[in-house]
């Protein structure tokens, strides 16, 4: 009667895991997916902890507790910029967890009740390879996104047989821990030592690939990159749910897993990037040719404007396309922009805004970001819905972004030849929202900056773009 519970409360929460996935493909539905996984979660956690054989509730409840504690303040306390870096925190954890449970249950004499143990060895030793890369590429995410590490790709010299070697060399070392048996064999209940010596270099080869993987991704591409150890998270999650026979783990492993890496394959089309590049390759220090000016002006003709100038020409345009980026995050401008977005509304002046799939440092953080300002759903568009409209464009706000606006991305032999971007410089006028004229994460001089019709606005975002709001409230006094 017990199984049969547990095996109807994991169906309900794959069920409610599911709904959370397809409420968070939506804006509209994001809360209520987040509601259904929070659910899923609750009825998963309770249902594993009646298991007959759980006994050690004075340890796992506490546990329980710090946790939920833990991951409460670090929800609240995590400031939006800081959110890619604390996603890629996370899915180091997951990974850690898996590596420390393939080797509890290595090392469990109760695992070894069957006849055969190969499949199970071979379960563990997929478990924690994959976990260590999981946990060493996230936590040098991590330390990029938080500016710890440089985003500059490392490229060592014959770096992808590097790769193949590690790779090659931890499946050696897997088929001698799966031919090496059970630790119990000999019956007395002592380890043998052969087969966890191998475990154990296998994971430090696992490890190293994993730091090499992400070390040798550029900036540019780390959006994608956390997309990608989000499906490693979620590959291991499985493989862990194998090994230990718990269906829930197969399917919620596997849906994580295959989501991220469909998002990734999404993103990579978005970029007109090789997913295979992107996950191998560095960014950013291979070009051929060095970056050429733009179309009109030249490097270090920048002109620029002011508040008054700008609310000048907000006021006589059609329309108006906001294009925001990571600036825009930092300075935590969001809500101002919401503001000046309503403002001009009220004018009758239409607004939209232009959301690119690399915009930030996480797969939909811009999103995040106007959702959290109250902006409409409906006037944020996704690049290939907007660009077309831009040549049209009266004035495009380009607030904080660079790499994913640089013209540079048309031109063959550019280090970032190939990305679509948005084409602001088709428009009449691009006003550039920027502290200084710094390249981007990407490491990339941008000539948008010398373009006959772009002006530049320096300063911090917030406050440049509050100092318009103002002007404009003003006006309308």
């Amino acid at each position: 009667m017990i199984y049969t519970l547990l095996i109807v409360a994991y169906l309900v929460s794959s069920v409610l895991f599911i709904l959370s996935l397809r409420g968070l493909s939506s804006q509209e539905t994001a809360r209520q997916g987040n509601v259904y996984g929070i659910i899923g979660m609750a009825i998963a956690v309770v249902a594993t902890l009646t298991v007959p054989g759980i006994d050690l509730y004075a340890i796992l409840v506490p546990a329980l507790g710090i946790g939920a504690v833990v991951g409460w303040l670090m929800a609240a306390r995590v400031a939006m910029t800081a959110m890619p870096e604390l996603v890629a925190l996370l899915h180091s954890f997951v990974g850690a967890a898996a590596v420390l449970v393939g080797y509890a249950s290595y090392l469990d004499p109760g695992m070894y009740r069957g006849s055969s143990h190969g499949v199970f060895l071979g379960e563990v030793f997929v478990d924690v390879f994959i976990g260590g890369i999981t946990f060493t590429g996230s936590v040098v995410a991590f330390l990029k996104l938080k500016g710890k590490v440089s985003g500059t790709p490392l490229l060592l010299p014959g770096r992808h047989m590097l790769n193949l070697g590690l790779l090659i060399g931890s499946i050696v070392l897997g088929v001698l821990y799966v031919q090496s048996g059970s630790p119990f064999a000999d019956g007395t209940g002592a380890i043998a030592t052969d087969g966890l010596i191998w475990l154990g270099a296998m994971t430090l080869l696992a490890c190293v690939l994993g730091v090499h993987l992400v070390m040798a991704i550029g900036g540019a591409d780390m959006p994608v990159v956390v997309s990608m150890l989000n499906s490693y998270s979620g590959w291991t999650a499985a493989a862990a749910g194998f090994m230990l026979s718990n269906d829930l783990l197969i399917v919620t492993g596997a849906l994580v897993g295959s989501s991220g890496a469909i998002l990734s394959y999404i993103m990579c089309r978005a970029m007109n990037r090789s997913i295979w590049n992107v996950i191998f390759g560095g960014f950013g220090t291979e070009s051929s040719a060095p970056p050429k000016k733009a179309a009109e002006g030249a490097p270090g003709e920048v002109q620029e404007t002011d508040v008054d100038g700008l609310l000048d020409e907000l006021l006589g345009a059609r329309d108006v396309v906001i294009v925001p980026g990571y600036g825009m995050a930092v300075a935590r401008a969001q809500h101002a922009v919401n503001d000046l977005t309503q403002l001009l509304r009220d004018r009758g002046i239409r607004v939209r805004f232009a959301i690119h799939p690399v915009a930030g440092r996480l797969p939909g953080h811009m999103n995040v970001l106007l959702a959290e300002a109250n902006v409409p759903y409906d006037i944020v568009l996704e690049m290939e819905e907007i660009n077309d409209d831009l040549p049209k464009t009266c004035v495009s706000l380009v607030i904080g972004a660079n790499d994913i606006v640089n013209p540079i991305a048309l031109e063959e032999g550019s280090p970032i030849s190939g990305m679509p971007v948005l084409e602001v410089w088709e428009g009449d006028r691009t006003v550039v929202f920027k502290r200084s004229r710094r390249t981007g994460y990407a490491g990339v001089d941008n000539p948008l900056f010398y373009h006959e019709r772009t002006r530049m606005l320096f300063g911090d975002a917030n406050d440049s773009v509050s100092a318009l709001v103002a002007a404009l409230r003003a006006r309308a006094a």
